[in-house]
């Protein structure tokens, strides 16, 4: 039989932790195990050995803590940390979509924002939606990208962390976006990632020409170059943790051992082995058996 790892995790200062939500989720599950606190007030791992699978555990204990922020992750207790973090950019570990910016910016925002959502909701294929975003944008400056870069995005709380600290403990860390490389190059650079990927905007007198270079890196692609770096890191599946937050992250998250709906929409959720809907970007480090003393904070 499978032993467990129920992570739940609060925030000490905003949000903690307390014995009485351990104790909802202990009488929910029928278990009377005892808390392995990786921050006190903050995170704890609740061992559990049952037949049920552990998705249906951490949704029992979802149910359990309804009303609260608390979030809930269910693991295999052996393998917990993995060797992989592959990532996607936009509303993931940065704030905003990157295009959306961009089209703010160069006065189009509108029409792409519309397109936008229609992709994160899994209602439009990746691919097709992007060269109509770009196209709308023919004709804008280069020097409109580094403008929205130093002046609009930001990055999500937890994801330095998250990054160096697996970095630290021997994780290859990669950034995969279906935006632009202009942004994950810098981006990746700005939070400690080994390596990145995304999607090249093709320009010509310095002027966009509403085209990105093909093929356009979308779902499919995250997936194959998640499986191509396993094969040329030596690594299986399971040793892979993925986080995204949108329908063009399904593949991915769903060829990793660990894969995780951070903040995500529903078409993701439905195919994730995890969520987090509350905590920060670090709380992918308790779920892998991180304590807080572990953590790269610089």
């Amino acid at each position: 039989m499978t032993v467990h790892a129920l992570t739940l995790i609060g925030n000490a200062r905003s949000n903690p932790l307390e014995p009485a939500h351990i104790e909802r989720v202990c009488q929910r599950l029928s278990i009377s195990a005892a808390p392995d606190w990786l921050a006190e007030g903050e995170a704890c791992d609740l061992f559990i050995d049952q037949p049920l699978a552990a998705q249906d555990l951490a949704e029992q204990a979802r149910d359990a803590l309804s009303g609260t922020m608390i979030d809930a992750v269910c693991t295999a207790a052996c393998g917990r940390r993995k060797k992989l973090l592959i990532s996607d950019m936009d509303s993931t570990v940065i704030d905003q979509e990157c295009i959306d910016e961009l089209a703010d910016a160069f006065g189009v925002g509108r029409q792409i924002r519309e397109i936008t959502a229609a992709v994160i909701n899994g209602e439009i294929n990746f691919s097709e939606a992007l060269r109509k975003r770009v196209a709308l944008m023919k004709g804008m400056d280069h020097s409109l990208l580094e403008s929205v870069y130093q002046n609009r995005l930001t990055i999500k709380p937890g994801a330095r962390t998250l990054v160096q600290t697996m970095a630290r403990h021997g994780a290859f860390t990669l950034l995969v976006s279906g935006g632009f490389s202009f942004f994950t190059s810098r981006i990746a650079g700005r939070i400690g990632f080994d390596d990145h990927r995304g999607n090249e905007l093709l320009f010509e007198d310095g002027k966009l020409t509403g085209e990105a270079r093909e093929p356009i890196l979308g779902r499919a692609a995250k997936l194959t170059i998640l499986t191509h770096v396993c094969d040329e890191k030596g690594l299986q599946l399971a040793d892979v943790l993925a986080v995204g937050d949108g329908a063009n992250d399904i593949d991915m998250i769903q060829g990793a051992g660990l894969g995780v709906a951070f903040h995500g929409s529903g078409s993701l959720k439905e195919q994730a082995n995890a969520s987090i809907d509350h905590s920060d970007l670090s709380a992918l480090l308790y779920v892998q058996g991180f304590h807080k003393s572990e953590f790269v904070t610089a």
